[in-house]
């Protein structure tokens, strides 16, 4: 597994490095084919924030923590992706036992702050059921997730419903 280690207005000492990887070479354990870890290390005022993206199998697994101290938001970080990682590998074994569920990739979509455009994320797309898509948003652990729809071929959005559902938004032809 590769990991990339990123600081954003902090420095990355030999020390924090280490224990980052340290930290998320663990997940090798869980999930073998992990091809790369990007952990993100920042710091905004007295907020420390922790993010890691796992790129397993062209799925990909993000969590984020922000708590007053950098090591102790690894720590945070890595016990929701602990949980993220175990409920993939369930849907995969299950899978294997002839249940319907596929590995899949995700798109991120730009998000704007006062009207700006702060950030811009590309990702192929891999065709997907309105289904599939949950599963990916929720391991994502968002609250939306745009795909590509495997029978239309139209671009779709998925999201979480106050009421704790999921909608479907699609294009009108």
């Amino acid at each position: 597994m590769n990991i990339i280690v990123n600081g954003r207005h902090l420095e990355i000492t030999p020390a924090l490095r280490s224990y980052a990887e340290e930290k998320i070479g663990r997940f090798e354990k869980y999930i073998s084919n992990i091809s790369e870890a990007i952990v993100t290390l920042g710091v905004e005022k007295y907020r420390h924030k922790a993010e890691v993206l796992l790129k397993v199998n062209g799925v990909m697994i993000q969590a984020e923590s922000v708590t007053g101290e950098v090591y102790s938001a690894i720590d945070e970080v890595v016990e929701k992706l602990e949980k993220q990682v175990l409920k993939h590998k369930e849907k995969i074994h299950a899978y294997r036992k002839g249940e319907k569920k596929t590995h899949t990739q995700t798109i991120a979509v730009a998000s704007s702050e006062k009207g700006r455009i702060i950030k811009n994320k590309r990702f192929d797309m891999k065709p997907m059921s309105p289904e599939e898509a949950v599963d990916q948003m929720e391991l994502l652990d968002k609250d939306f997730f745009v795909f590509s729809n495997d029978v239309s071929g139209a671009i779709n959005v998925v999201y979480r419903r106050k009421d704790g559902n999921y909608g479907l938004i699609e294009p009108m032809k």
